[in-house]
């Protein structure tokens, strides 16, 4: 009887696990979102968990993009994903020991996104002290955050 209750509850977990997907970046979209190719050549778009990143055409849009582009093309991935939109993986995305959604935010090249962030996360402290220091996207006097961008 304990054996069927342990089988049970291991299999009701098993969805609330995040997977993982392990490859090289083969492109950069934008400033949070990447496609992975693993050994298989299968490929992943893979947006990175927590942050929202300037659209292209947003100010500050190509550093963000530039930036992530320094931190994982054509650098090994590591993506720890737990939600799937139609193709896209949301995950947290690790490139060369850099978790990749912190690097943006330190850098001040995006948001923690509000609607994505999570409890004891040290992304608002990251995007606090970029704020402070007005380091990229906050030296602007009034940046506007990507979700009421697009709505414009």
């Amino acid at each position: 009887m304990r054996w069927t209750f342990v089988v049970i509850a291991l299999a009701a977990s098993h969805g609330v696990l995040a997977e993982t997907i392990s490859g090289t970046v083969i492109t950069v979209i934008d400033g949070d979102t990447i496609t992975v190719s693993d050994e298989a050549r299968k490929r992943y778009r893979v947006r990175l968990a927590g942050v929202d990143a300037p659209a292209a055409k947003q100010a500050f849009g190509l550093e963000s993009a530039r930036s992530l582009a320094a931190l994982c093309y054509r650098k090994a991935a590591k993506v720890e994903w737990k939600e799937r939109k139609s193709s896209v993986h949301l995950g947290q995305v690790t490139c060369e020991d850099k978790d990749a959604g912190a690097e943006q935010v330190r850098r001040g090249l995006a948001w923690v996104s509000p609607q994505q962030l999570t409890a004891g996360s040290a992304l608002p402290e990251m995007e606090a002290y970029a704020r402070l220091r007005k380091i990229g996207l906050w030296a602007d006097e009034n940046p506007v955050p990507p979700w009421e961008w697009r709505e414009k």
